[in-house]
């Protein structure tokens, strides 16, 4: 009787540590397959709009931060171009992202699109070559019709967040050319595509207000 008692409590905690086993830990990683970059395309999407023009506005009065801290409290964090015009250094990387994410959509309503960034927090010299930690990139989103000027869509906010890698991982990464600014301009190409593809006044799907970046197991 104590044998069939040992042999049943044995096979209940096997049952119970099936049940509690989970994947492996894993890291965010910029994969270039992940970023439509180094010849990969991104992610195809029916496009619903004829995009005529984008603007891109930075206002002044987002505060700008040059200190070499870990989470620096300011507005815009960019260390990705030589010091000076961050804001206008911030606007450049929406207008290439933005135009990358637009350049298919030819069909469709005739529209012109509006950004207003909001937030620009990339990562400090300490954070990136140290424990790493997320790019916070947002923006309030207008589309104009572009042959009487109405709104048809917005203004609404869109996060374009997403994980950043650190230490050794990213100095892998530059040595293969995914640098901040390469990175970053294919996750707005990515975040634009999706957001005038969806219908208006619908939900962003979870995983781009998490970021494109797919953690990968090791």
């Amino acid at each position: 009787m104590k044998t069939i008692q040992i042999l049943a409590s044995l096979a209940l905690i096997g049952a119970l540590g099936a049940c509690a086993s989970t994947e492996p830990a894993s890291r965010g990683t910029t994969d270039p397959a992940a970023l439509g970059v180094g010849g990969v395309a991104l992610p195809a999407v029916a496009p619903r709009y004829a995009v005529q023009s984008i603007t891109v506005r930075v206002p002044e009065t987002l505060k700008v931060s040059e200190a070499n801290l870990y989470f620096p409290i300011a507005d815009i964090v960019w260390r990705g171009d030589p010091r000076g015009d961050r804001h206008a250094q911030v606007r450049a990387l929406f207008d290439a992202g933005l135009a990358r994410g637009t350049a298919a959509m030819t069909s469709g309503t005739p529209v012109l699109v509006e950004v207003e960034v909001t937030r620009f927090h990339a990562l400090t010299e300490k954070a990136r070559y140290s424990v790493g930690g997320s790019y916070a990139m947002q923006f309030l989103l207008t589309l104009r019709n572009a042959q009487t000027g109405e709104i048809i869509d917005g203004p609404r906010a869109v996060v374009a967040d997403m994980p950043a890698t650190g230490g050794e991982r990213a100095l892998e990464e530059e040595a293969r050319g995914l640098t901040p600014k390469v990175v970053i301009t294919a996750r707005l190409a990515e975040v634009i595509a999706a957001e005038l593809a969806r219908p208006a006044g619908s939900v962003a799907p979870k995983r781009l207000l998490l970021g494109a970046l797919a953690p990968r197991s090791e």
